[in-house]
């Protein structure tokens, strides 16, 4: 199983109580979490209840909320020491929601952002996973990768509240979310680089409706959700009006990262589910791990994981720092995903037939490599973007060009 101390592991990274942590948590994952994971992938109820069961065991164990600000009631693990484990976090998909880190981003951008009647409102309740939040950006029928043609607008009323119309899509857990940050138009014309504003709406607002339930290479947790004339209070517009663009990059290069770090774990998983499939699987010219073809699909999977994750945490040390990490996000991004893909191929392959079955992770996990290549911004977006960056250091694109 993951985790387990396999050649293509990390290696004397952290130390103290860093390490510590890492080794529980990936007790846990393993341990309790990847056991449910059928349920949880389910949906519905069972999962609910399955999802609550592994929340309480992970605050019993003193393993809640981790990276979480501490004097909301999270242990205050900073970026960069929780980097340090949330390989081990990620290896499920559901790690992150069992170990109440999920909010991490909503909390963050909450607590820097929002109005301080709406940080005393919410932010404890959000740590304490007694509130769930979503972040609804994408839509239907708009490019991703162009928030300034952004449909949704925000219309301020005479009370001073905010009337919020419009269609949001691939926003993950909305339908069991309390809160929905939205990226709404309050100023301008679509198409304006200026004029746009985040607001957080709560869900039970008259005119908000989950639509449908878009199930990404069949997996589920992405929606569809609809905003018709929501009235949204004034305090809950989140920074400045007219910034969202400003906060929206912030998030988005930590959320980027994170996903990388989840991606190695679930990498790593893939790869030790592949050498002891390798090992254990025996015909009648020996064991798979004697076959060169299957020597090589190991070596490459490992090279990929090993050039991957120092390209990752070198992201995170800036963005620990406080310095500029575009060109190293955008790089980790690409890597990463790829790599989860290389690497998850080459375990199904080694496993044959059963890595296509139900009988291991390696088919969800194989989808998560392939979705990573569009989340938070497909490869092209990222690789053109760092070559943009890149060749204007010398002199050869101006810094205004698109």
């Amino acid at each position: 199983m993951a985790g387990r101390g396999s050649e293509g592991a990390p290696h004397g990274q952290p130390g103290g109580r860093t390490a510590e942590l890492r080794e529980r948590v990936g007790e846990f994952v393993r341990d309790r979490v990847i056991p449910y994971e059928p349920v949880l992938d389910a949906g519905g109820p069972d999962a609910v209840a399955a999802l609550g069961v592994l929340q309480g065991r992970a605050k019993q164990e003193g393993l809640w909320a981790l990276p979480l600000p501490a004097h909301l009631g999270g242990r205050g693990l900073t970026f960069g020491e929780y980097a340090e484990l949330a390989e081990a976090e990620g290896a499920s998909d559901h790690g992150p929601a069992a170990l109440g880190s999920a909010p991490l981003l909503d909390v963050s951008m909450l607590e820097r952002h929002a109005q301080s009647g709406v940080r005393d409102r919410y932010l404890r309740r959000l740590v304490a996973g007694e509130t769930r939040t979503c972040y609804a950006m994408t839509e239907p029928e708009v490019p991703g990768t162009d928030p300034f043609m952004t449909g949704t607008r925000a219309v301020r009323q005479p009370d001073g509240r905010w009337a919020v119309t419009g269609r949001k899509w691939f926003t993950s857990g909305a339908a069991g979310a309390d809160l929905v940050t939205v990226l709404a138009r309050t100023d301008g014309q679509t198409g304006d680089r200026e004029g746009l504003s985040l607001l957080l709406v709560p869900t039970d607002s008259p005119g908000f409706r989950v639509v449908r339930e878009l199930p990404v290479l069949g997996a589920t947790g992405q929606w569809e959700i609809e905003f018709d004339q929501v009235g949204v209070p004034a305090d809950h517009l989140v920074g400045a009006r007219g910034q969202a663009l400003a906060i929206a990059g912030e998030r988005l290069q930590r959320g980027r990262t994170l996903r990388c770090l989840r991606w190695l774990g679930q990498a790593q998983r893939a790869f030790d589910l592949m050498c002891e499939r390798a090992v254990a699987r025996g015909g009648s010219r020996g064991p798979l791990a004697g076959h060169q073809l299957v020597q090589q699909q190991v070596f490459d999977a490992l090279l990929a994981l090993r050039t991957t994750r120092p390209m990752v945490h070198e992201a995170v040390a800036l963005i620990d720092a406080g310095k500029d990490a575009h060109i190293e996000v955008g790089l980790a991004k690409v890597a990463a995903a790829r790599m989860l893909q290389q690497v998850t191929d080459a375990a199904i392959q080694v496993h044959g037939a059963a890595g296509l079955g139900p009988d291991t992770a390696l088919p969800a996990l194989f989808r998560t490599g392939r979705a990573a290549r569009i989340l938070d911004g497909p490869d092209e977006l990222h690789i053109t973007a760092v070559a943009r960056r890149v060749l204007r250091g010398y002199g050869g694109l101006s810094p205004t060009r698109p």
